[in-house]
């Protein structure tokens, strides 16, 4: 059966979010800077927040995708593990963002594994 929206669209798509998302952990540096579980909170909101951009950059011109959505995977169990899992004893709305974390993990692995 053939697809009915091509791969690149969708790789394009998913790309959007994480650009949109890497760019507001750099505008809001200061104020995400406290969210960090791991100090020094601004580097890693920082590092992450370009990371993202990088991993969107590189799905959008479908350059080293495969190693982007791989490495957007390991960041996203890592963000599961460390920051969702434990908050979510504490604050029911990270519940949701467990959910929305798992199933970006998700896409992460499926792009990876359709990219270059």
């Amino acid at each position: 059966m053939k697809n009915i929206i091509p791969d690149r669209i969708a790789m394009i798509v998913f790309a959007i979010p994480f650009l949109y998302i890497g760019i507001n952990h750099l505008i809001y540096l200061n104020q995400m800077a406290g969210m960090s579980p791991i100090p020094p909170g601004k580097f890693w909101i920082a590092l992450t927040g370009i990371a993202q951009i990088l991993a969107a950059i590189s799905f959008i011109i479908n350059v080293k995708s495969k190693l982007a959505g791989y490495l957007l995977a390991l960041y996203l169990l890592l963000v599961i593990l460390i920051v969702r899992l434990p908050m979510g004893f504490h604050d029911p709305t990270q519940n949701l963002m467990l959910v929305k974390d798992i199933g970006l993990l998700a896409g992460s692995i499926l792009l990876a594994n359709q990219g270059k």
